[in-house]
């Protein structure tokens, strides 16, 4: 706890905080820019003493804004789940950014896949549809997608 309120007093000179009975989370800020936002989540996931549920709340709040994250933070989180060895909550996080791109999955996660490859491999991360999870395991062709013989 003690590394979460000193990266709110570092982050957070200045800003107020959300003012709603809603908030994302305790680390949501009003007023702040996308700069901003993208070093905040960085300096989130690159804190050596950071531990799991701190990278956990980080990409939670991520999933809880109205917004694909950026590459960045994406390689940040990804290089944070290499450093606590957690290799699920990796692929979790890549798939979480996937369907954060709703509507638009063919045009944004290209861009983000591309952008995250190289550090994807190089930490030996697997996207979610090299695994097989694009598709339910007990999956079954449509009999409206079937031809008729």
């Amino acid at each position: 706890m003690a590394l979460v309120a000193r990266l709110l007093r570092n982050l957070t000179k200045g800003k107020r905080f959300v003012n709603t009975n809603r908030s994302i989370s305790y680390l949501a800020v009003q007023d702040e820019s996308v700069e901003e936002m993208i070093a905040r989540y960085k300096c989130i996931f690159k804190e050596k003493d950071a531990d799991g549920w701190d990278v956990r709340q980080a990409m939670n709040d991520l999933a809880g804004y109205d917004a694909v994250p950026d590459p960045a933070i994406v390689i940040a989180g990804l290089k944070a789940c290499r450093r606590l060895n957690d290799y699920a909550m990796a692929v979790r996080f890549l798939e979480m950014v996937k369907f954060k791109c709703g509507s638009q999955v063919d045009r944004i996660w290209p861009y983000i896949k591309q952008e995250v490859k190289p550090v994807a491999k190089e930490l030996g991360v697997d996207f979610p549809e090299d695994l097989g999870y694009d598709e339910p395991e007990l999956h079954l062709v449509s009999v409206f997608d079937m031809s008729v013989i």
